[in-house]
Formats: structure tokens, C-alpha cells, sequence
């Protein structure tokens, strides 16, 4: 009897101990639950964190890029009277490291190298196009502007506002320099000798002028696709002559009609980039 209540205590203890395990494990369990729960909050918090930081590191960047395309787009004022930005001075350079190095010794100024470097494309596309070897054409570059004086009798008869058939291969060569440049603007002036004329279609010599230049303009504009929007007509009459009008040969060296190409300066130099 004795020996079976001792057995019985060992049991009752036995298990006694085994339960407080049990309470233990669970407890532990629990805690770790509960530190486990806590590390996933504490993810998510970082991590949401984490977002927000991400967040503003992205608009500082966007920002960032932001400020270099201003900076490189920020236009600069040249002597007063151009404008161009730091994208197309980077073009400018690209275009003087192929002209003659003593011509790009002597520009002293931005605006110096800006105008060599215009001169230097529009020459190439001028030579391109052969239109300075006649002798009845004249081009001239000075600066950022091209004239181009073209004689009457390669557009014109006497007295005449309308076109001559022989006139396409000359208008054809000077649209083809128009419109290799998107960026020109073309003011075409019509100029008579100073003899006073009086038709039933044409009052005087201003008339005639005019008429000239908007002849020239349309057929550009109709036949040869030049943009109408970059083009200009205008008349001088005989009030800007080359030369004294005292014999047949002068007269007739003022009878002329003169292209003046313009291009916008910044423009210019965005499309050469965008070109390249």
C-alpha cells in the first residue's frame, strides 16, 4: 500500500512538472509571438518609411534634371541684340572646330564666333547649290544675314512683274537654301532702276516693286514649297540704288530683286543639334 502511494506522488509530480513546462513553453511561445508581431509592425513601418524617403530622394532627382535642362536651355543675351542658350553654344563650338582656325583666332566676342559659325553653314549650303558661280547673282554674308541680288533679267521682263519661264532654275536653287534650314526667315525686296513707269496694271515705280517681290514670293511659296510663313514681300522702288542710274548698264544692275535671309539665332543651333 505504501509502495503504491509513493508511485502515485511520483506520478502527481511527474506530471505536476511536466505541466508547469508546458505553461512555460506556451509562455514563451507567446512572447515570441508577440516579439515576432512587433518586428512585422515594426517592417512595415520601416518600410513605409522607407517609401516616403524614396519619395523625396525621386523629386530631389527630378528636380535636379530639371535645374540642368533650365540651366543648358537658359538663354543668354548676345551684344543686345541675339539670343541663344547653352545647348547651342555646345553646337556653336562643334561647327568653329571645322573652320579655318585664323578666322576663329580673330572672334573676340560670343558674338563674333556665332556669326562665323552661321557664316560657315550658310556658305556651304550656298556653295552646295552653285548659285554664286553666275555672274548675274550676287550673294553677300555679313554677319548672321545672307543677300542674295538676283538681276531682273533672270526673273523678269522689262517693265514686267510677271515671272519668266527661265526663271525656275535660279528660284529653284534659292528655295533649295530656304528650305535647308527650317529656322530662316526670307524677306524678298523688289528694286527698279529710277525711270517712272505707268501701266493700266502698274502705277508707278513702288507698285512695280512690290508686285516684283510678291511674284517671286508666290511662286516660291506655290511651285517650290517654301513655307509662306517665313517669307516677306516688300518694295523699295528705285530709292536704294547699287549705282548712279547714268547709262543702260547701271539702270540695269539697280533693277534687281534682293533676298535677305534672317535666321533666328537660337533655333538655328537647336536644329543643328537636333541633326546631329
Amino acid at each position: 500500500m505504501r509502495k503504491i502511494s509513493i508511485l502515485l506522488i511520483a506520478i502527481t509530480l511527474s506530471s505536476c512538472v511536466a505541466k508547469k513546462k508546458y505553461v512555460a513553453l506556451e509562455q514563451e511561445n507567446g512572447e515570441i509571438r508577440s516579439e515576432l508581431q512587433k518586428t512585422r509592425v515594426a517592417k512595415e513601418d520601416l518600410e513605409a518609411k522607407f517609401d516616403v524617403i524614396q519619395a523625396r530622394v525621386d523629386e530631389y532627382n527630378s528636380k535636379i534634371t530639371s535645374l540642368k535642362e533650365e540651366s543648358d536651355s537658359k538663354y543668354e543675351i548676345v551684344d543686345n541684340s541675339a539670343i541663344m542658350s547653352n545647348n547651342s553654344k555646345k553646337v556653336m563650338r562643334e561647327t568653329l572646330a571645322k573652320v579655318d582656325a585664323n578666322k576663329v583666332s580673330q572672334a573676340r566676342t560670343l558674338k563674333d564666333s556665332m556669326n562665323l559659325a552661321i557664316a560657315y553653314n550658310l556658305e556651304k549650303t550656298i556653295s552646295a547649290s552653285n548659285m554664286n558661280e553666275d555672274e548675274d547673282i550676287a550673294v553677300d554674308i555679313n554677319e548672321t544675314v545672307v543677300m542674295i541680288s538676283i538681276s531682273d533679267n533672270m526673273l523678269f521682263n522689262t517693265g514686267s512683274y510677271q515671272i519668266s519661264s527661265k526663271a525656275d532654275t535660279i528660284l529653284k536653287k534659292l528655295a533649295d537654301v530656304i528650305n535647308s534650314e527650317p529656322s530662316l526667315e526670307v524677306m524678298v525686296e523688289g528694286h527698279t532702276d529710277s525711270r517712272t513707269i505707268s501701266t493700266a496694271n502698274v502705277s508707278d515705280n513702288w507698285d512695280l516693286s512690290v508686285l516684283r517681290a510678291t511674284s517671286v514670293v508666290r511662286k516660291l511659296q506655290e511651285k517650290f514649297a517654301v513655307a509662306p510663313e517665313k517669307m516677306i514681300a516688300a518694295g523699295r522702288s528705285s530709292y536704294q540704288p547699287l549705282v548712279g542710274n547714268d547709262s543702260k548698264e547701271n539702270m540695269a544692275r539697280n533693277r534687281r530683286t534682293r533676298i535677305v535671309i534672317l535666321p533666328n539665332i537660337d533655333k538655328f543651333f537647336a536644329l543643328m543639334a537636333s541633326n546631329n
